[in-house]
């Protein structure tokens, strides 16, 4: 498969995979620890520090470290969760119908009524910003979004005959969605994975940036930014970091999503 891939799609594996290589063993490799001061304050990029110190003098290379393994564990978890929650609720929604697909269908939409980040400011600022209030948030409100979807998918899939012939044979609800329903709905499903697991990385980076995410001293690259705002009015390049691995990450993520989404279009072409 890798040699099928275009040049975009290995582009975008390859920073994925250095992302979670660098996530996973970064912080262990270090000299130093994440709330360590080693120098002066936006220190220069040099061989002790080489990419130099942030607002309070901790090296920036350690918590770009640590800010990975935080901020992409944290989307990584909210995504399954909330492609839990979605991909059951959409697919008993459309399986079941009735009284339960409206029932379901109108809490999502009046979920989906609120804006998301204003819905999730105002939550975390009553309950909290510890990281399972965090997480479970965001689960949520992502939900949603994987529920309809999920919901579609099923609706078009739960109409086919081979659907039809394993009610006949006395399936179960439960059996009917995992071996029937989510087989022939994977492909989009992963795709969707993808965006969603961009979307949450930068809301979790929007969050800690307006200070209602991930607290410090953890770090992570949203909040990064905004501790080494100040820097950009000496014209320095501290906040430029975290901004840069934000970046580059979400078009990887997108570059494999792209290639993904091309070839079940392309198998369902055939």
């Amino acid at each position: 498969m890798w040699k099928k891939c275009p040049l975009s799609a290995r582009i975008g594996i390859a920073i994925i995979l250095i992302n979670i290589i660098a996530a996973i063993i970064g912080p262990g490799l270090t000299p130093y620890s994440e709330t360590e001061i080693v120098a002066d304050v936006w220190a220069e990029f040099s061989a002790e520090t080489w990419l130099g110190t942030d607002h309070l003098g901790r090296d920036m290379l350690t918590r770009l470290l640590y800010g990975a393994r935080t901020t992409i564990t944290i989307a990584f978890v909210v995504t399954i969760l909330s492609f839990t929650m979605g991909i059951f609720l959409g697919f008993l929604a459309a399986v079941v119908g009735g009284w339960v697909d409206q029932l379901i269908s109108r809490c999502v939409d009046i979920l989906m009524a609120f804006p998301t980040l204003i819905f999730a400011l105002m939550v975390l600022s009553v309950l909290g910003t510890s990281v399972p209030i965090l997480i479970g948030v965001i689960a949520v409100l992502d939900a949603t979004r994987v529920f309809r979807l999920s919901r579609a998918l099923a609706a078009d899939i739960a109409v086919m005959d081979y659907v039809e012939v394993a009610r006949l044979r006395g399936e179960g609800l439960f059996w009917v969605m995992r071996r029937e329903v989510l087989p022939n709905a994977i492909p989009p499903l992963i795709a969707e994975f993808g965006l969603r697991f961009c979307f949450v990385f930068l809301f979790i980076a929007a969050l800690s940036f307006l200070g209602l995410g991930i607290q410090p001293p953890y770090a992570d690259w949203g909040g990064m930014v905004r501790e080494n705002g100040g820097a950009i009015s000496f014209g320095l390049v501290a906040p430029l970091v975290p901004a840069g691995a934000i970046a580059i990450l979400t078009v990887a993520v997108n570059l494999v999503v792209d290639w993904l989404l091309h070839r079940a279009t392309a198998k369902r072409g055939h």
